[in-house]
């Protein structure tokens, strides 16, 4: 009798005992994530970077990231591969089906977004930082005027939209150096620019590349003179690749985009196994700065480059 109640209560007691360490594993995993990663982290996104640039472009420091940090050269951007759509989807940690976003230029959501946030639009990773580091700097510093209108401009510290690629990363620099912001957002416009008067695969374009490279590179100088890139992660991306003189289609040339970590507690190992999608960017920033992600975003962290 006693044998038989033992054994009816066995299951039961064994089911408490794995609901009692999940629930220690998810608290332990959940004290890991809010831990921030650095000090300070910078996106760099550089307008129509095609994966396939790389056959032919001679950029030395861009490489370096690579060599000495991790990054994918298979990551892609949500269809269509196209400027405003893919912004958005990185700073918004989700798709255009939920963010509303859909054309090139988007100044508004075409279709209502799913969750509507400060500013009226769909919650940025700007605002995780506005309402859980709300002390923190944060900046966008950007080529494309198109940029403006996928982030919530009053809720940070510097917006300024540059008239060149130089000018935009010098006004970057500056703001970087002096304020030491937890999050800053560099778009890069020029090589796509010149993708579209002339073309994305044409010599004119990878010229274009290596002085965004020569720009890059003298961030990261400038950084580690002032002591600054101990504490910084760099994240550098794009929003889609082109074809002949145009993108927006679903060709691997239009949609395959680099992706690229380097810096503080950021592995040397090179090319990452993981599936990256240009929301999971988002996530991935939110993650480095120990946020919380919000339920209603559809990326997730990538945290495979993460030195053990």
């Amino acid at each position: 009798m006693l044998q038989n109640q033992l054994s009816k209560c066995f299951p039961l007691f064994t089911a408490l005992c794995l609901l009692f360490v999940c629930s220690i594993t998810q608290t332990v995993n959940s004290q890991e994530q809010k831990k921030q990663l650095a000090k300070h982290v910078i996106l760099i996104g550089v307008d129509g970077f095609g994966a396939y640039a790389f056959e032919n472009a001679k950029i030395p420091n861009i490489q370096k990231m690579m060599d000495n940090g991790s990054y994918s050269l298979q990551a892609r951007s949500v269809l269509p591969s196209s400027s405003a759509v893919n912004w958005a989807s990185m700073l918004m940690g989700s798709g255009p089906e939920l963010h509303g976003f859909t054309e090139w230029d988007s100044r508004v959501p075409e279709m209502p977004s799913r969750r509507l946030g400060k500013e009226g639009i769909y919650p940025t990773i700007f605002s995780l930082i506005d309402e859980q580091l709300p002390e923190a700097k944060k900046g966008a510093i950007y080529t494309w005027g198109g940029i403006r209108n996928l982030f919530e401009r009053e809720l940070v510290d510097l917006h300024y939209n540059g008239e060149t690629d130089p000018k935009t990363m010098d006004k970057a620099t500056k703001f970087i150096t002096k304020e030491e912001p937890v999050f800053t957002f560099i778009h890069l416009d020029d090589a796509d620019h010149v993708g579209h008067n002339i073309g994305f695969d044409s010599p004119e374009y990878y010229e274009e590349m290596e002085k965004i490279d020569i720009l890059i590179g003298e961030l990261i100088d400038t950084l580690e003179r002032k002591d600054l890139m101990e504490e910084t992660i760099i994240i550098l991306t794009s929003d889609h690749g082109g074809k002949r003189k145009s993108h927006g289609g679903k060709s691997l040339k239009e949609v395959e985009i680099p992706w690229i970590v380097y810096g503080k507690g950021i592995s040397n190992k090179g090319i990452l196994d993981s599936t990256i999608v240009t929301y999971d960017t988002g996530a991935t920033i939110a993650y480095m700065l120990g946020l919380t992600i919000p339920e209603f975003w559809r990326g997730r962290p990538i945290t495979e480059m993460l030195s053990n």
